[in-house]
């Protein structure tokens, strides 16, 4: 009896010790739960989706680039675009549809957003200057801003309203001449197309588009003196589905990067 008392004791202790073994190791591994609380876990699962960002026409290789950039920076968010003309962009989101952030070619149309709640804080990134294109052979002889005003001359503009067509006034204004235009435009690009297909002898756009066009039309520059420039301003906007993204977006376009892809189409420091 005192054999199997002693042998029963033994089993006893050896139990005991093999519990606390098993919840020492048990407390010391984390748990699935904990796991996907981690800082680190939450942090992925927020920082992976997809944005929209709406774009004044202009801005539209650049931000091509700048997306595919960013998309490589940041493996899981994609960046996917909806380019017009500024005053058009800003009423739809306004309206309610689904931008994520948005690149103005203007600050009045930011300010839009902005009065309405939909973006805070706005920031500007760029600046850009008018430029007379015209197509390769130059069929009208435009040397200068002036021959806009030719009746001879058919000219292409933007919308009054848009931004480009703002910028062509204040040209305008400071050459001291009256353009009649036989076409007004939608946004920019829609201008540079009438020119590339010849359909005008010249059009008002940005500096940049010239360049952007490269051999399908020539620039004519117009002087410092009476050129006119604009802002271009961007914000996440507010009620974004992936907020975490899109600022990281707008701060891509803020940084050394961003703005060296900007310089190099033909922006502007603000």
């Amino acid at each position: 009896m005192r054999r199997v008392a002693l042998t029963m004791a033994a089993l006893a202790v050896a139990a005991v010790a093999g519990c606390s073994s098993s919840s020492s190791s048990s407390s010391s591994a984390p748990s699935a739960s904990s796991s996907s609380s981690s800082p680190a876990a939450s942090s992925s699962a927020s920082a992976t989706g997809t944005i929209t960002v709406f774009a004044a026409s202009s801005l539209k290789e650049t931000f091509i680039e700048l997306g595919r950039q960013f998309e490589a920076a940041h493996p899981g968010d994609t960046v996917t675009f909806s380019f017009g003309a500024s005053s058009t962009l800003a009423t739809q989101i306004t309206d309610g549809a689904p931008a994520d952030v948005f690149a103005s070619a203007a600050p009045k149309n930011m300010d839009t957003v902005v009065s309405a709640g939909d973006a805070s804080n706005p920031q500007d990134f760029a600046k850009n200057t008018a430029e007379v294109a015209v197509p390769p052979s130059n069929p009208a002889n435009v040397t200068s801003v002036n021959d806009l005003a030719k009746s001879s001359v058919k000219v292409a503009l933007c919308q009054p309203k848009v931004p480009c067509g703002v910028v062509a006034a204040g040209v305008f204004k400071n050459a001291g001449i009256t353009v009649k235009p036989v076409t007004l435009q939608p946004d920019v690009k829609s201008v540079l197309t009438q020119v590339e297909l010849g359909n005008v002898d010249a059009g008002v756009v940005y500096v940049t588009d010239v360049k952007a066009a490269g051999s399908k039309v020539k620039g004519v520059t117009i002087p410092a003196n009476l050129n006119a420039s604009t802002l271009y301003p961007i914000a996440a906007i507010t009620n974004s589905k992936n907020l975490s993204i899109a600022q990281a977006f707008v701060a891509y376009v803020l940084s050394p990067t961003g703005q060296q892809v900007l310089a190099a189409a033909g922006f502007e420091k603000p």
